[in-house]
């Protein structure tokens, strides 16, 4: 069966976009949705967004759908770092061929960008500030 398994290219211009997305000044909590293109077995920008919480983020992801949310978040105690996480949302219920090569793809992803705070959820429902907080708190 690994055999069949598709890992996506990512598209130049989404890394364009990252990367810019990275090091960009204003410290509002902002959001990159990236979807992969199953016929040009690409992963490509989905969505973007500018002030965005983690509820919002959540309301954004489909229910029955992976997704690779890219999120700067600015902590609500004042500090001063803007963690970037890199969530994989692969919710239950997803057809198993899109789990796959989602599954299988973010690797690539994960490596082309030089992402550290990677993260994934089953359920969508269970991306909230709370969470992210305390997965951000391992990395301290």
């Amino acid at each position: 069966m690994s055999e069949s398994l598709v890992v996506c290219d990512v598209d130049e211009d989404l890394v364009r976009k990252l990367r810019e997305f990275r090091f960009r000044k204003a410290t509002n909590n902002a959001a990159i949705i990236m979807k992969i293109d199953k016929d040009r077995q690409l992963v490509i920008l989905d969505e973007e967004h500018q002030d965005m919480s983690p509820d919002d983020l959540k309301d954004e992801l489909p229910e029955r759908q992976p997704r690779y949310p890219f999120y700067k978040y600015e902590h609500s105690d004042g500090r001063v770092s803007y963690p970037l996480c890199f969530i994989f949302s692969s919710p239950v219920g997803c057809k198993p061929e899109q789990q796959m090569m989602y599954a299988g793809s973010k690797n690539k992803l994960v490596q082309t960008v030089q992402l550290t705070k990677v993260f994934e959820i089953r359920n969508t429902e269970d991306l909230t500030e709370e969470w992210l907080r305390e997965k951000l708190g391992f990395f301290g």
